[in-house]
């Protein structure tokens, strides 16, 4: 059964940084950060193929955020720069072990069969 271990959340004040990781018990097709709020959906914000080919950073995060996929340890690190409070959130690791869709073209999470615990990221005015 794959598993997903996340680490980096935290708090942290608006301008600075975290860095989230994400291990995968096992090879694993595309892995991807959402991230939730109370009340609303989750939704995607980066996005990687197995070899790091075909990424994805949402608009609401391009310019700050970067995403990185080390396939070797099966690996998917967030590094986040200049935080802002409304980037506050449970951040969750996800990913897929079927390739009938690309990477490119999964950014709902019915997309995706495995999910990690979650990590809170609280950035502060």
């Amino acid at each position: 059964q794959m598993q997903l271990v996340e680490s980096g959340g935290g708090s942290v004040q608006a301008g600075g940084s975290l860095r989230l990781s994400c291990a995968a018990s096992q090879n694993t097709y595309c892995m991807a950060w959402f991230r939730q709020t109370p009340g609303n959906e989750r939704e995607e914000i980066a996005g990687s193929s197995r070899r790091g080919d075909v990424t994805f950073l949402a608009d609401s995060v391009k310019g700050r955020f970067t995403v990185a996929r080390d396939s070797a340890k099966h690996m998917l690190t967030l590094q986040m720069n200049n935080l802002k409070p409304e980037d506050t959130a449970i951040y969750y690791c996800a990913t897929t072990t079927s390739p009938t869709l690309s990477c490119a073209y999964r950014r709902e999470p019915t997309d995706f069969m495995y999910w990690g615990q979650g990590t809170q990221v609280t950035v502060s005015a």
